[in-house]
């Protein structure tokens, strides 16, 4: 694969600026990034666009956990667990994706963003404020089941993990918006980990606009995250309900055929 063309450089920094953004307030920024990567190396094999959107993925994860975690002081007691476990569900995940053909998941996907989307928007209470439905152990054990199962699918497709670790937290386990991306970024460095386990000893990562990206990537993921501490959950709320929007669009798009 011949060296990209300026636009296309230009092209993949700003979106993954735009990802990282995106995926520190609500998660998704694979929405922004995936695609960006598609239009911009179309000679890719499928394994080198997951590889470097992981790369770029993980710089903006890594960067607004940690902005979190200064500001919004989430419990690691149930962030850590969930991570550990979403870090062997990618894994998993990873191997699983290698044997699947992902056009069979988009059916799925959009059964999932309508659902969680019409539910966010049928409660406008809903992750205004923290009321755990689960305490003690068992809240521990949900945190790691939501982790684990959400983890799988990262490994095996990706786009929309932080948004769904989102919802997770918020409609399951009654967080609000808030806390409930600090805990999601958390949980998402480590499923971004665990996929790269297996691509970057396999050789998949294109470095050069990969290392690129994930600057960019941070860049958007440290103002992102600063953005949503600053406007708190209500702004996240409207964010999560916009990027569900624009993703249940893509995906639907996909599955009728509307665009490839």
């Amino acid at each position: 694969m011949g060296d990209p063309s300026l636009t296309t450089v230009l092209l993949m920094a700003l979106a993954a600026f735009g990802a990282g953004w995106v995926d520190a307030v609500v998660g998704g920024g694979g929405l922004v990034q995936l695609p960006a990567l598609l239009l911009g190396f179309p000679g890719a094999a499928p394994a080198q666009i997951l590889a470097t959107n992981k790369i770029a993925s993980i710089a903006g994860t890594t960067t607004s956990s940690l902005t979190y975690y200064r500001r919004v002081r989430p419990d690691l007691r149930t962030a850590v667990p969930m991570a550990a476990v979403a870090f062997v569900g990618a894994i998993g995940g990873a191997l699983l994706g290698l044997h699947l053909p992902k056009s069979a998941f988009n059916p799925v996907i959009l059964v999932m963003l309508v659902v969680v989307g019409a539910y966010t928007v049928a409660r406008p209470r809903l992750g205004t404020e923290t009321a755990l439905r689960f305490d003690g152990h068992r809240h521990t054990v949900v945190a790691m089941v939501v982790g684990f199962c959400i983890g799988v699918y990262d490994g095996a497709l990706g786009p929309g993990t932080g948004s769904f670790l989102v919802f997770a937290l918020v409609g399951l386990m009654g967080y609000a918006f808030l806390e409930a991306s600090a805990k999601a970024k958390i949980a998402n460095v480590a499923t971004n980990l665990g996929a790269l386990v297996l691509f970057v000893p396999g050789g998949h990562v294109m470095w050069r606009i990969g290392l690129l990206m994930a600057a960019m990537n941070l860049a958007g993921g440290y103002t992102g995250a600063r953005t949503a501490v600053a406007r708190g959950s209500a702004f996240v709320r409207v964010v999560f309900v916009l990027v569900l929007t624009a993703f249940t669009v893509k995906i639907g798009g996909s599955v009728l055929g509307v665009w490839t």
